[in-house]
């Protein structure tokens, strides 16, 4: 008797839908932050609402995903690019405005283009997970750039102040999260380039 073979579910689910969401915000994020060559105080409220929307669904297709048991192969490669793109567009257009050093927008996304390289790289190994580190990572990185996105100049000086601060504790943090991951590929590396040892 021939066993059924059970349907490959979609990689469309729920979970991978609210990434591409993520995605597709972007730009509507990066139209609003530039209106009126980024001075417009409406235009710096819709940006930092639809970042905070967007940052949001990180959490959310994750939790959806482990919820329904629907982890694909497709959610594990759009999540991460999502976040980038996210990220990444912010931070570039923070720092054409000159809101932001563009040294700091620089190490932030050396590190994370780069950690997720060896994240794919590693893949043939072992799934290399976010630790609780690099979650913090994400967070202090998603806080910073929401204050920064806020019309500063309508506000009191101790939001700059503290956007300021929560940027450099986002950086410490990103640069150490870092080191460690790429400690941790290496030694993962090493460990499966060595050649099994000869059975007794």
């Amino acid at each position: 008797m021939v066993e059924a073979v059970p349907p490959v579910p979609s990689a469309w689910t729920v979970a991978n839908m609210v990434t591409v969401l993520r995605i597709g915000l972007v730009p509507f994020f990066a139209w609003a932050l530039l209106a009126d060559g980024g001075h417009s105080t409406a235009g710096r409220l819709v940006a930092t609402l639809l970042f905070v929307v967007a940052a949001s669904t990180d959490r959310l297709d994750g939790w959806l995903a482990r919820r329904s048991g629907q982890v694909t192969d497709l959610g594990k490669l759009l999540d991460p690019i999502a976040d980038k793109v996210l990220i990444g567009t912010a931070l570039v257009l923070l720092s054409a405005l000159g809101d932001l050093p563009w040294w700091v927008t620089v190490v932030i996304l050396v590190r994370e283009l780069g950690i997720t390289a060896m994240r794919f790289l590693l893949l043939r190994y072992v799934v290399l997970p976010a630790s609780r580190g690099g979650k913090l990572k994400t967070v202090l990185q998603s806080v910073a750039i929401g204050l920064f996105l806020l019309p500063l100049d309508q506000l009191p000086g101790s939001v700059s102040v503290v956007a300021v601060l929560v940027m450099a504790a986002a950086l410490a943090v990103t640069v150490v999260t870092g080191l460690d991951y790429a400690r941790t590929g290496l030694r993962i590396r090493r460990t499966a380039s060595r050649p099994p040892a000869a059975g007794l």
